[in-house]
């Protein structure tokens, strides 16, 4: 067993014996590892599991890695605020990006909806959408990742 599967061991203990539900580790090196209890119907004294949300960096290998699943690399992008993140500017037009999509600095990604503003979400950087790890109409947290890009130039 590698050093970072027993470190991620550690971090899901941590976070499985006490009152957290979110816990985000960056590591010297640029590692990264959040993990969040699984959002779920939860009774009596029965508590949620943590899920490795996120661990991808661009100079590491991803967390998804170290433990043997399916990973994408590429740099993360994170949504600035709190809210509803929509694909499309509306529920009858296209997708702003889909997978696999060419895009450039200053792009529309995406729109997050907070207190009843739409706020677009521009690309920061050039690349491909390798995954967007949202579902349209789903709420998302202050720097949750949104979509995974492979830069290129």
């Amino acid at each position: 067993m590698s050093k970072w599967q027993d470190k991620v061991k550690e971090i899901i203990y941590l976070l499985e014996n006490s009152d957290m539900n979110e816990l985000d580790i960056t590591f010297w090196g640029g590692r990264r590892f959040r993990v969040v209890k699984s959002p779920g119907i939860t009774t009596g004294l029965a508590s949620a599991s943590p899920t490795v949300v996120s661990g991808a960096t661009t100079t590491a290998e991803s967390l998804t890695e170290t433990m043997g699943s399916e990973s994408i690399l590429g740099e993360q992008i994170i949504s600035p605020m709190p809210g509803t993140f929509y694909r499309s500017p509306s529920p009858d037009s296209d997708s702003f990006v889909k997978e696999g999509d060419q895009i450039i600095k200053g792009d529309t990604l995406c729109i997050i909806e907070a207190m009843k503003i739409m706020n677009e979400i521009e690309s920061e950087i050039n690349g491909v959408v390798k995954k967007i790890l949202i579902e349209d109409g789903k709420p998302v947290e202050y720097n949750q990742p949104l979509f995974i890009v492979e830069p290129n130039g």
